[in-house]
């Protein structure tokens, strides 16, 4: 994407939900606002509601030409149908999931506010790279992945970047022009209309 264009959305799930009414929920969502990918991020290592959460939200996303990677389990990539992987620990099994996904895949990777971290993800394979959070957050560590950061990587690393953590709208104001995507998830979902609360925050991107 070039640097001046617009950032997407990259969307990502709650850790839990009811799948049949989430599917409404998200149809509603990507029907009024274009996303470009979904990271499905359950808690929980129940694997019967893990799958059908991730064939509830596949069957929507595909249905209107949307990317649906899971957070961390690689063996239910294939056996739903879903698009890639998404890894939480930075670079250390980019390599790995490459090789066993393959070229076709997509495997991004959270590197929270790590440059080196994102650097050597990007030179493992992957297709990009998140850092985060970028807004204060009782959650974590407490380190903040800056805007200088940002900045840095959208002039020198081609891998694209998304922007994710305790986002706000002036935080999309200031992002925007250094990021390629921004991760949304908990700053919506908690809202009565998360289709309206996805709008009302991503309004600063024009």
């Amino acid at each position: 994407m070039a640097k001046d264009d617009r950032p997407q959305i990259y969307l990502i799930s709650p850790p839990a939900f009811d799948p049949d009414p989430f599917a409404e929920v998200l149809s509603r969502l990507l029907d009024r606002v274009a996303v470009a990918c979904i990271r499905l991020a359950p808690a929980g290592q129940d694997a019967d509601l893990i799958g059908r959460m991730a064939d509830a939200v596949r069957g929507v996303a595909h249905e209107r030409d949307v990317a649906v990677v899971i957070d961390s389990h690689i063996h239910l990539v294939a056996r739903h149908g879903l698009d890639g992987l998404h890894l939480p620990d930075g670079s250390r099994q980019v390599r790995a999931a490459r090789k066993e996904l393959g070229a076709d895949a997509i495997v991004g990777a959270f590197c929270g506010a790590s440059q080196h971290d994102g650097m050597a993800a990007g030179e493992a394979g992957a297709d990009y790279v998140a850092f985060g959070p970028v807004g204060t957050s009782p959650l974590g560590s407490g380190v903040l992945a800056g805007r200088e950061l940002f900045a840095w990587w959208s002039e020198v690393i081609e891998v694209p970047v998304v922007a994710e953590g305790a986002l706000t709208p002036a935080l999309v104001a200031d992002l925007a022009p250094v990021t390629d995507f921004f991760g949304i998830g908990a700053e919506i979902w908690s809202a009565e209309d998360p289709v309206a609360a996805l709008v009302a925050l991503t309004a600063p991107m024009g």
